[in-house]
């Protein structure tokens, strides 16, 4: 739909549509969304809200709902957990984790190994946000069932006509949600993971126990302790990763009292936003690799170059110099993105000036709606050509500085981009890189050819599944 009215209105810099009964402006111009995004953040701070104010404190207080002040404040002390640094300690855990999720399938000594990969990454996901974030180790593969990875599939999965109807009538109006109490989150989800923080919080500081994780950085960042440390390179994570703003930079910012609560609900976010759309990124990765073996031949002879030039052993820094793994990532998120929109809301009253001949002021309110149109303007022709081709090429040496800026926005732009885009990255290029290590991705009997969009369900996701192979491959080291 993000794509159909994208299209229907080519040559110009925004559309209006309606999402319910609230109008909302798409923008289809990179020039006027570097403008919306960036030089006048300051009228659009804020994102629409989910729920209502009263329905669930936990989600109310994660930084994606939080607006305004409230906001730079959570944004600024939150920007230093995800800096190089602290991605390079976080690193051994996830790969650890990575090793885990290969050694499962390479231990059923099988030659291929059918399997429907969105569920299995989504328990890899899982994991890695138990380990990186609570701090717990599960194993969801051999323990399908535990309940670490249950109430997480029951916090971020909207499959199923009860769930889309929750989420559709808080999105439209959050206010008859709030009235019928209709909630978006089961309450015993949100106990359950508050409960977890603050157990985890409690014992660390009795015990004085330090891990590379998520709560440790959180308890430093209640102290006051955390700051944000510039990176050398800021591209260094990859074409995709973006820069953090002089707001998530602020080193004025101390100790904020968060409460157990506030803790609570940065991790919540963390896990809403990586348990499924990581693991829909990596999904779509694999799909476009067993339907382009020419591009899985690539990626594997510079996995098994890196490999024999590192002694087998893989880093953070060795990871980020893969420049095609960087390529492969990029196109992926450009052709297949889990966000398939963003929006502002007005929080200052804003005049788009007219350009073209044609055009006349547009006059914004304050909470009114602006549309960012990832998936529109990612297969728009004039910024990509051939758009449903995957193409890492794009994104290679010679050409990714001929991309127009704010025409490539997977991960928003502007200050109120996502925080976490390094940890993503991170976390898929790392368990790719182990599992083409070890096996091809293959196309199966099963497997959805051309690819067919799932209709019915709020996450991106393929009809059918994704269903693919992993063939054991035979080398030679």
């Amino acid at each position: 739909m993000i794509q159909n009215i994208y299209n229907s209105y080519k040559n110009r810099r925004y559309v209006g549509m309606y999402q319910g009964t609230l109008p909302t402006l798409m923008l289809r111009d990179p020039e006027l969304i570097k403008q919306v995004t960036v030089k006048d953040f300051d009228h659009f701070v804020n994102h629409r809200p989910i729920v209502s104010e009263n329905q669930d404190p936990v989600w109310n207080r994660n930084l994606l709902s939080l607006q305004d002040e409230h906001w730079r404040i959570m944004r600024a002390t939150l920007s230093p957990t995800f800096t190089s640094s602290k991605m390079r300690a976080m690193f051994k855990l996830m790969e650890q984790t990575a090793q885990q999720y290969v050694n499962f399938y390479l231990e059923q000594k099988k030659n291929t190994i059918e399997l429907e990969v969105k569920d299995s990454l989504t328990r890899f996901a899982n994991d890695v946000i138990g380990n990186c974030a609570f701090g717990v180790n599960v194993d969801s593969l051999k323990q399908p069932e535990n309940e670490f990875y249950l109430k997480g599939q029951d916090a971020t999965d909207f499959a199923g006509f009860l769930k889309s109807l929750k989420f559709l009538i808080n999105f439209i109006s959050p206010t008859f949600a709030d009235f019928f109490r209709i909630r978006l989150f089961n309450k015993s989800t949100t106990e359950y993971f508050k409960t977890l923080v603050r157990d985890t919080v409690n014992y660390r500081e009795e015990k004085k126990i330090h891990r590379p994780d998520m709560i440790n950085l959180l308890m430093e960042a209640r102290k006051g302790t955390l700051k944000y440390e510039e990176s050398n390179n800021q591209k260094e994570a990859g074409f995709s990763s973006v820069e953090e703003s002089s707001i998530g930079k602020d080193t004025k910012t101390t100790n904020i009292g968060m409460s157990d609560e506030d803790m609570a609900a940065q991790v919540f976010i963390f896990f809403f936003g990586g348990f499924d759309t990581v693991s829909t990124l990596m999904s779509f990765m694999c799909y476009e690799l067993a339907t382009n073996p020419d591009v899985q031949k690539k990626l594997i002879e510079e996995i098994d170059e890196t490999f024999k030039e590192n002694d087998g052993k893989l880093t953070y820094d060795v990871l980020n110099k893969m420049k095609y793994m960087d390529m492969v990532v990029t196109e992926t998120l450009r052709k297949n993105p889990p966000f398939i929109s963003t929006d502002r809301v007005c929080t200052r009253p804003y005049t788009i000036k007219p350009v073209n001949a044609d055009e006349e002021p547009v006059h914004l309110r304050v909470g009114d709606i602006v549309l960012l149109p990832m998936s529109g303007i990612h297969h728009d022709e004039e910024y990509f050509p051939n758009p449903s081709k995957f193409d890492p090429e794009r994104f290679s040496e010679e050409n990714k500085d001929q991309i127009v800026p704010y025409s490539y926005i997977p991960f928003g732009a502007g200050p109120r981009n996502c925080i976490a885009s390094r940890f993503a990255l991170m976390e898929c290029k790392t368990l790719m890189f182990h599992i083409l290590n070890n096996f091809e991705i293959t196309v199966i009997k099963k497997t959805t050819i051309p690819m067919k969009l799932e209709k019915y369900q709020f996450n991106p996701g393929l009809e059918g599944g994704f269903w693919l192979g992993y063939q054991r491959r035979q080398q030679i080291r």
